[in-house]
């Protein structure tokens, strides 16, 4: 789709039922979601593609139970990490994100406002790589003015799920 046409995508409630039931079960094929929203086959199939075409869906991946996994790799280290920058400069902020997010290590990346200028949520193995992890992103960044680290030691929920609800018109 050109710029212009992504400007000009509109999403009706159809769009929006697809999506639901794409972003609770990637894996449905396309008759099976076709029969979910009440629609033929090759209507489904042109609507999803139009939907990926916009950017609307981004990728589709398996989201892994670490719990479960958790017997052969061990848990891991969770952990939510505020960093604050000593220049707060756009050019300071991109170069410092454009960093973190290539590491493997980092699962998230946010540029918050106020309190510090970023939230990760990082997985290492163990203690030893996640000193790893900060010596390569944080210490050795003479930008990075502060880092404050909180260890997860359950989680409640996790849901990559967006509400998918209409404003009131």
């Amino acid at each position: 789709m050109t710029t212009r046409e992504q400007s000009d995508f509109t999403v009706d409630q159809l769009d929006l039922a697809l999506l639901d039931h794409l972003q609770s079960d990637a894996s449905l094929n396309n008759q099976e979601l076709a029969r979910r929203v009440h629609v033929s086959p090759p209507t489904c199939l042109r609507r999803v593609k139009r939907l990926h075409e916009a950017g609307l869906i981004a990728r589709q991946v398996a989201i892994l139970d670490v719990d479960r996994l958790a017997p052969q790799l061990g848990h891991g280290l969770q952990a939510v990490v505020e960093i604050t920058l000593d220049r707060q400069g756009e050019e300071h902020q991109s170069a410092f994100e454009a960093r973190v997010v290539q590491d493997a290590s980092v699962q998230q990346c946010y540029r918050v406002s106020p309190g510090p200028d970023f939230i990760l949520i990082v997985h290492t193995r163990d203690m030893p790589e996640y000193l790893a992890l900060t010596q390569r992103l944080f210490t050795s960044d003479a930008n990075v003015r502060n880092v404050k680290t909180f260890f997860s030691v359950r989680r409640a929920k996790f849901d990559p799920r967006v509400a998918l609800t209409r404003p009131p018109a």
